[in-house]
């Protein structure tokens, strides 16, 4: 009876080293997958994030034009007439003189 004793724990004792081994590749294979998954969602959000970036240039670029158009535009009213401009800009200057007064 002793030998079979000696026999089952060393079956068991192969067994537990087994199954550690096991478990550090199971460990190992979800530490991988992990990497794999966070690494994937990494590259995504860099990605939104280089669109977003692209969209709000190119949002800029367009309102800096629509700017700039508006701007030339005004421009060419005030060179085409300039009695009108000057008669407009005299009625803002008295509407903020009796504004400021006001208060």
């Amino acid at each position: 009876m002793p030998q079979k004793s000696n026999e089952y724990a060393a079956d068991l004792s192969a067994d537990l080293a087994a199954l550690r081994e096991d478990v550090a590749r199971l460990s190992d294979t979800l530490a991988g997958l992990v990497r794999n998954q966070t690494d994937a969602a990494n590259a995504t959000m860099r990605g939104v994030i280089d669109d977003a970036r692209g969209q709000l240039s190119l949002a800029a670029g367009s309102i800096r034009a629509g700017a700039l158009d508006k701007s030339a535009d005004f421009e060419r009213r005030i060179e085409r007439n300039p009695v009108a401009a000057m008669l407009i800009a005299a009625g803002l200057v008295l509407a903020f003189g009796v504004i400021s007064r006001t208060r």
